[in-house]
């Protein structure tokens, strides 16, 4: 795919798919993965701007005998999410109304 996708929206992306579960960072890549192009390198500076702005906070669990990092969205994490859903929303009504997929009003 040839658009790039903002860092908001993959903030946004992020934070979506972790308000439904946790997520350890390979599984979460994982999952973004089947959705859009995105790199595993580009995904750790993601979460980890994401646990600066306090959206998100980590916790460890083992397996097999070792431990894997999960990330778990916080209460502002979720605030953020619902300002960025309004956003897109807002954004993705203007270029379907460009590009045709909503009725024209004119």
């Amino acid at each position: 795919m040839a658009i790039q996708v903002s860092s908001e929206l993959l903030d946004g992306s992020v934070l979506a798919l972790l308000a439904t579960q946790d997520y350890y960072g390979y599984a979460l890549t994982q999952r973004v993965q089947q959705s859009i192009s995105v790199s595993e390198s580009t995904m750790y500076p993601v979460l980890r701007r994401l646990k600066k702005n306090g959206w998100l906070t980590t916790y460890d669990e083992p397996y097999q005998g070792r431990n894997r990092r999960y990330y778990q969205i916080t209460e502002d994490g979720r605030k953020q999410l619902a300002i960025i859903q309004l956003e897109w929303q807002t954004f993705k009504t203007g270029i379907d109304s460009m590009l045709g997929d909503e009725p024209n009003h004119d």
